[in-house]
């Protein structure tokens, strides 16, 4: 029993039963404790009960979609620190920046390999457990906080996305350094997310929207790649 309690928990969300058994049958070869909801109901019910450490989504599920209980989720303070795997047969490239837009950190298409799943559950826990070591970053009068999800500057909060959230956190870890696209992709999305490194530029842009008056202090560094820099340039 205690064995089993030190077993990362991974909540299915899938409404096919046969998919929901083949997942739970491989993490739990994989020393993982997955348990499974149908629904978005259900999979609220499970997590008020025992918060997991990482879910594993169905994008179209009966109800709410894994599109919408994503955004919910990420809204929450319970679960906005919770790793979502997003599992679905939309596989066009729109479909997957909408799941990470949400607050995905990953997005597997269906039919999917067991083993690459697996991967990427490991990659997804390894990159987010270091969040909680950090606490708050601050940059001048910018501050971000990881344990309560919120950005300020000057006092004041900034509204950002999940995404955006974990790209200026990454930023901000090393200011002054310059960040290709490749290495952003590596370190915010993860090595097994295949998406363009055209979607960094894209979240860029929205990063730069969400910090307003602060926006200056992530700068292009032309042909090279991306730094926050506490530097202020003068508009």
């Amino acid at each position: 029993m205690n064995r089993a309690m030190n077993k990362p928990r991974i909540l299915i969300v899938e409404d096919e039963p046969s998919i929901a058994e083949l997942i739970a049958v491989n993490l739990r070869h994989s020393g993982y404790e997955p348990g499974g909801a149908q629904d978005g109901q259900a999979a609220q019910r499970e997590i008020d009960a025992q918060r997991p450490d990482l879910i594993v989504l169905d994008w179209m599920l009966p109800g709410q979609s894994g599109l919408a209980l994503t955004r919910q989720w990420r809204k929450n303070a319970r679960t906005h620190a919770v790793p979502i795997v997003m599992l679905t047969a939309r596989g066009a490239e729109p479909d997957k920046i909408a799941g990470l837009d949400a607050g995905a950190d990953d997005y597997i298409s269906k039919p999917f390999s067991t083993q690459e799943m697996l991967a990427r559950i490991r990659a997804v826990l390894r990159r987010r457990a270091p969040e909680t070591v950090d606490a708050q970053i601050e940059i001048g009068a910018l501050v971000l906080d990881t344990a309560t999800y919120r950005v300020t500057w000057q006092g004041t909060p900034l509204k950002l996305g999940p995404t955006e959230f974990k790209l200026l956190a990454y930023l901000m870890r090393y200011p002054e350094r310059v960040h290709s696209r490749a290495q952003l992709l590596d370190k915010v999305w993860g090595d097994q997310v295949y998406i363009e490194d055209r979607t960094v530029d894209v979240y860029i842009k929205r990063l730069r929207e969400s910090l307003g008056p602060a926006s200056s202090m992530l700068e292009t560094v032309r042909g090279v790649g991306y730094r926050v820099t506490a530097q202020m340039v003068a508009t």
